[in-house]
């Protein structure tokens, strides 16, 4: 009866791990076929037409913001929207905090970022990938027009600099040899290089041309830009290891070089073409 006993477990184990292995290879077949025949769930959604999910602030003018009638717009809500028609589908912004907006692509809310995201740190490097950047920053100096001390970053040394004690650009600022005089933000700084209290101001490229953009007769100017290799660039970001549609955003992002449409994007919210790096 024992052996009787033995022998039927022994048969009833055979059975369930073959039936194991079984569903198991089965598993493995129907995901190697998956991959095969249309990869990611996002990349089919693109081949076949589809709607991607993309997720952005709606509060950071003039990047993504809504405009008096109500519109979700600005330069990376409107780039999304060229790629997406490029791509042939159909584009939905979920509007998230900044704080929420890479936690939101981990739990797959959506698809990809649209919010002037820089991969520039490890972490970031090693759990993201970026689609072509489509706009360049860096630093640069505001000064007034008719200052013509500013013929390179050495020549900063000594005058004085308006900036937040907490700013890397203060910090930047202090390397070249600059006086810091304090500040709560851009706005106070301008003011006190308008009152000339401080000689110069130094901040974020972007930030600056759109001030510039929207009091055009400041008497003010960029009199420095950082040097290319002190740029940085920002794109689509999505969850790294879908390279197949990476290429396709960045063929897309290609074509919108080549045809002008950056660089009529950039315009239109710059007043400078930002989409290439100098």
């Amino acid at each position: 009866m024992k052996r009787r006993t033995l022998l039927a477990l022994a048969a009833s184990t055979m059975f369930l791990a073959a039936c194991g292995q079984s569903t198991t290879n089965e598993a493995d077949t129907t995901a190697t076929d998956s991959a095969a025949t249309g990869g990611s769930d996002l990349l089919q959604r693109i081949n076949n037409g589809g709607t991607i999910n993309v997720g952005t602030e709606g509060t950071y003018p003039p990047f993504t913001y809504h405009d008096e009638s109500g519109k979700l717009t600005g330069y990376d809500v409107e780039v999304t929207r060229a790629v997406a028609e490029k791509l042939g589908v159909e584009v939905e912004f979920k509007e998230t905090q900044w704080d929420a907006m890479l936690a939101g692509l981990d739990s797959k809310r959506f698809d990809m970022v649209a919010n002037q995201v820089s991969l520039t740190t490890p972490e970031r490097l090693a759990k993201y990938d970026k689609a072509q950047a489509y706009s360049w920053s860096g630093a640069v100096v505001l000064a007034p027009t008719d200052d013509n001390r500013y013929s390179s970053w050495e020549g900063l040394k000594g005058l004085r600099t308006a900036q937040s004690l907490s700013s890397n650009y203060g910090e930047l600022a202090e390397r070249y040899g600059a006086e810091i005089v304090p500040v709560d933000g851009m706005a106070q700084a301008i003011q006190l290089v308008k009152q000339d209290r401080a000689d110069f101001t130094m901040n974020d490229n972007l930030a600056i041309l759109d001030y510039l953009k929207k009091f055009p007769d400041s008497a003010l100017e960029i009199k420095l830009v950082a040097p290319a290799s002190e740029q940085t660039g920002s794109g689509l970001v999505l969850i790294k290891g879908d390279d197949a549609v990476v290429a396709k955003l960045n063929e897309a992002m290609a074509a919108l070089q080549a045809d002008g449409t950056l660089t009529k994007l950039s315009q239109d919210f710059f007043g400078a073409d930002i989409s290439q790096q100098k």
